[in-house]
């Protein structure tokens, strides 16, 4: 038998908001599988010491992350003889298409700058003049083609790519982000009387983008005595009649997937986000979940199927949804094991990150032996 192929890689991951869990994910996953030998570079969004002094660098992030990125390259390509670069996600990879040309090249997005624009106003990002953003899309499209392969978290990523960056098909994979299901799976079911109250639980950082305070508008007009709302955000929100506070819990920590198990519903109203990963994490705790319709979220919480969908902003919508899950134990269940079974299926971290890895390398190996051919070079 002749012996496996290994490569190196380097891979380059901001830390922006949930990109620092996937980052996590990929970490404990990669690396166990002898095809790739992996070099991370992580890259933080914040500024500190010097840099935060900057003009320009500490306030604008493209400009920051790009510059980040090229010099853990660089730092990286002195460690190891890199055979390809993985970077995630087109923020860092802007100042990089000189690496992306010169090696194997694969650039990784949650979403694309227009699908990102037309979410900005709730992440306080504004589109520039009509000229900075024609600007601003020919040096996206010029690093999504010198990429040698994309991978999309959704579908809803990829037809972007395909639609409004003319990128061709056959150059986009959606792989999506994953979570370690055994980890967030309840070991043992969770039995209940018909006593206990019902506990709907929210985590997010930004209690008000995530639509938090939303959640807690419709919590308030159900008057019900027998419904508890946990709430898990890093922003300051007052706990009051049947509604618990945590502000000190962090992702992935041992406390908070003991939380998710002692609820019931999980519901994320949010009104800015492309995929948030939190439902993967509720889905895979065995939760009955409700979200909005917006990026690839219904993608994982397929409406009337593995969770219920409601309006962006409507508080009646939400209330309403929130009254069907309390009221019905068995839609609860019903939800609960299909989306279950849909994050197994789609969503399982390491069988995603095994997809990741054997795309990398059947591409390495084609660019080796020829068979990309004109394609890579006309790059």
């Amino acid at each position: 038998m002749e012996p496996m192929t290994s490569y190196d890689v380097a891979f380059v991951i901001e830390q922006a908001l949930g990109h620092a869990t996937h980052a996590d994910n990929l970490r404990a996953t990669i690396g166990t599988d002898q095809a790739i030998r992996p070099h991370w570079a992580l890259i933080p969004f914040e500024t500190f010491g010097i840099s935060a002094q900057i003009p320009f660098f500490s306030s604008n992030w493209t400009v920051r992350a790009g510059i980040r990125a090229r010099c853990a390259l660089r730092r990286l390509s002195r460690q190891a003889r890199l055979d390809a670069v993985f970077i995630h996600t087109q923020v860092p990879a802007l100042l990089c298409t000189g690496w992306l040309r010169r090696l194997p090249g694969f650039v990784s997005l949650d979403a694309t700058p227009i699908q990102y624009d037309a979410l900005g106003e709730v992440y306080g990002h504004r589109q520039g003049h009509d000229w900075l953003e024609a600007i601003k899309w020919r040096l996206n499209r010029r690093t999504f083609m010198a990429a040698l392969h994309l991978i999309a978290w959704s579908e809803w990523a990829r037809q972007s790519l395909v639609r409004d960056y003319r990128v061709p098909e056959d150059k986009v994979t959606v792989i999506p982000p994953g979570v370690d299901i055994s980890a967030w799976r309840p070991r043992q079911p969770v039995r209940r009387s018909a006593s206990d109250p019902v506990k709907i639980l929210f985590v997010g950082g930004n209690l008000a983008r995530k639509g938090g305070l939303l959640l807690l508008e419709a919590f308030r007009s159900l008057q019900m005595p027998q419904v508890e709302l946990h709430v898990v955000t890093r922003d300051e929100v007052e706990a009051g009649q049947g509604v618990f506070v945590y502000r000190d819990m962090a992702p992935n920590e041992e406390r908070l997937k003991a939380l998710y198990h002692r609820c019931d519903i999980f519901a994320l109203p949010t009104y800015g986000d492309c995929l948030a990963l939190v439902l993967l994490e509720a889905a895979a705790a065995g939760l009955a979940i409700i979200s909005t319709d917006l990026g690839g979220i219904p993608e994982v919480v397929r409406g009337s199927e593995t969770g219920l969908i409601v309006p962006v902003g409507d508080r009646l919508a939400l209330a309403e949804a929130l009254r069907a899950l309390i009221g019905q134990p068995d839609l609860r269940a019903r939800l609960a094991q299909a989306a279950m079974a849909h994050v197994a299926a789609s969503y399982d971290a390491a069988k995603n990150a095994r997809r990741l890895v054997a795309l990398i390398s059947e591409h390495i190996a084609d660019v080796r032996s020829g068979r990309t051919g004109e394609a890579w070079a006309a790059r």
